[in-house]
């Protein structure tokens, strides 16, 4: 690791023992052990001391940053190889439509929003995130349930017909007999998983293992006991939605409410003879 590297390379170079670190930063003696053995990731706050006590500008700083993105495209990337195992999958979205029930349209005007290098990486953004969906179709489905907040079913896409594709998407995909959709409505008030994403698996086994998401961090959870937590955490947010019943009842009045409100071909929730990414691929090829 880069950044384990450099510490240990700054201390040694100062001449500084790791009791002298200590000292010099307030930061505990086994602790800063941990960071310079790649043990622990340690915190922006430390780095900046440390910087300050070698004289390196905002050096370490900028490498935490670095190798804080690195872990975690690697814990993603684990758990894209774990959700394809997975059995059962539970998942809570707070503020945007889930990526295994976006269309093409959602998919590329969110992801378009962290600001790609160009159209061709978006198209492949597009084509991986659509293709995750292929979890849902077929004989071996993922027994999938998704508890949506209100404010995921309201909040719009700048294309009013876009939009509503994205809805009637919705609607289609909860007719699938291995989806059930929920709506956490804003009556429900506040929920200890308010403000994130979670997402719960269970593979092979019965070992679950669970991922939960900011819009700038992301963390594989795989201790049993916090897996445990996260999971009642989820029982108690599902037990406050909406029946799926009346789920599907408020995605509709919403559809019907929405500026565009031609309904549109939606049978790309279950596409016949291929993956839904197919139109994209076309597209992005040509």
């Amino acid at each position: 690791m880069v950044l384990a590297a450099e510490l240990a390379r700054l201390r040694e170079k100062s001449g500084k023992s790791l009791s002298d670190l200590a000292a010099d930063t307030t930061y505990d003696r086994t602790y800063l052990h941990k960071l310079e053995t790649g043990v622990k990731l340690g915190s922006p706050d430390v780095m900046e001391a440390l910087d300050k006590v070698h004289g390196t500008g905002e050096h370490l700083v900028h490498l935490w940053v670095l190798a804080r993105a690195d872990g975690i495209k690697d814990k993603y990337r684990h758990f894209m190889e774990r959700e394809r195992e997975a059995t059962m999958r539970y998942e809570y979205a707070s503020s945007t439509i889930p990526g295994l029930l976006q269309t093409e349209g959602y998919a590329r005007e969110q992801l378009r929003t962290a600001r790609p290098a160009d159209e061709n990486e978006l198209d492949a953004q597009v084509i991986t995130r659509l293709d995750r969906q292929a979890l849902l179709h077929g004989e071996g489905a993922v027994e999938f349930r998704a508890v949506l907040d209100e404010s995921a079913v309201r909040r719009p896409l700048s294309d009013a017909t876009a939009w509503s594709e994205q809805l009637a998407h919705l609607l289609k995909t909860a007719e699938l007999p291995s989806v059930t959709l929920q709506v956490l409505p804003f009556s429900a008030g506040l929920q200890h998983l308010l403000g994130g994403s979670l997402t719960l698996l269970w593979l092979p086994g019965g070992r679950n293992i669970a991922y939960t998401e900011s819009a700038y961090s992301g963390d594989l959870v795989e201790d049993p006991a916090d897996v445990e937590q996260l999971r009642l955490s989820y029982d108690l947010l599902r037990d406050s939605a909406l029946s799926p019943r009346e789920s599907v009842a408020l995605i509709r009045k919403i559809l019907e409410a929405s500026p565009s409100c031609e309904r549109p071909d939606s049978t790309s929730a279950k596409p016949p003879g291929g993956s839904p990414a197919t139109a994209t691929r076309t597209a992005a090829t040509a």
